[in-house]
């Protein structure tokens, strides 16, 4: 076969479709402004009321970040759960599939619409960054880094989203799997949790073991350090989950 007769490269073009298109899909339905409602308001209550933004006296958002990992277990799957356990239950992955696209090209497009529906839903709380800067004179690199360290949790718990959508038809148990799943890890590294661990697995075991907790790993980002171990730790679960629920789709 020459080369003019060569199948072409289905190129970029596919990928993006599959991109907007899921993109898309999260902003047809009312559920999602629900969600957005929902995370918004969950939000200035943590910042304001929990966090105690006023009665610190100091403006800055270290408390408020930390409070997002709770926000991220819910949310995450709750977007999450839509990624292939819709597909399977109405039955058009296999029409999905027939596009001039691979199977990673179309899991990446649908991982990557998830986390810039998750980012929307992050830059909807900048208002109560702008409300710091209006009231004090904050630190705006370190509220940076607080940000990214953030999209990056989420990234994180979509991952794991992601591979319980990947397991069932149902959006329902794909949820509720995800939000268990990401619960445990942001309760990893909380002081009650892990008195319970040092009793069960000794104080050695728990400080290997509270590496892998979201909150540890957000934390330096609060104090506006941008560091490559927590980096590495949000990239490597999300795209390990987004690798494993890859291969579980393909084999099924």
């Amino acid at each position: 076969m020459s080369s003019s007769e060569q199948p072409s490269s289905p190129g970029l073009k596919p990928f993006v479709a599959i991109l907007r298109r899921e993109f898309a899909g999260y902003f047809r339905t009312p559920l999602a402004y629900v969600f957005l409602a929902v995370f918004n308001a969950f939000a200035v209550s943590l910042a304001f009321f929990v966090g105690g933004l006023y009665e610190s006296r100091v403006a800055s958002l270290d408390r408020f970040f930390l409070y997002l990992p709770w926000l991220w277990a819910f949310l995450a799957p709750a977007a999450g759960a839509r990624l292939w356990a819709e597909e399977r239950r109405q039955g058009t992955i296999e029409l999905l599939l027939t596009w001039p696209i691979t199977v990673w090209q179309v899991a990446l497009g649908k991982f990557l619409a998830a986390w810039l529906f998750l980012a929307c839903a992050l830059l909807m709380t900048l208002p109560i960054a702008l409300t710091v800067g209006y009231l004090g004179d904050p630190d705006w690199g370190v509220i940076a880094s607080g940000y990214v360290g953030s999209l990056l949790c989420a990234g994180a718990c979509l991952g794991i989203a992601a591979i319980a959508s990947a397991l069932t038809r149902s959006q329902v148990i794909a949820f509720v799997t995800g939000f268990l799943a990401c619960f445990v890890l942001v309760l990893v590294g909380y002081g009650v949790f892990d008195d319970l661990l040092t009793g069960l697995l000794g104080p050695a075991a728990v400080d290997e073991f509270r590496r892998l907790g979201l909150w540890r790993n957000l934390e330096p980002f609060t104090l506006g350090l941008i560091d490559a171990r927590p980096t590495a730790y949000f990239l490597t679960v999300a795209f390990a989950g987004l690798g494993l629920s890859t291969i579980i789709v393909e084999r099924r």
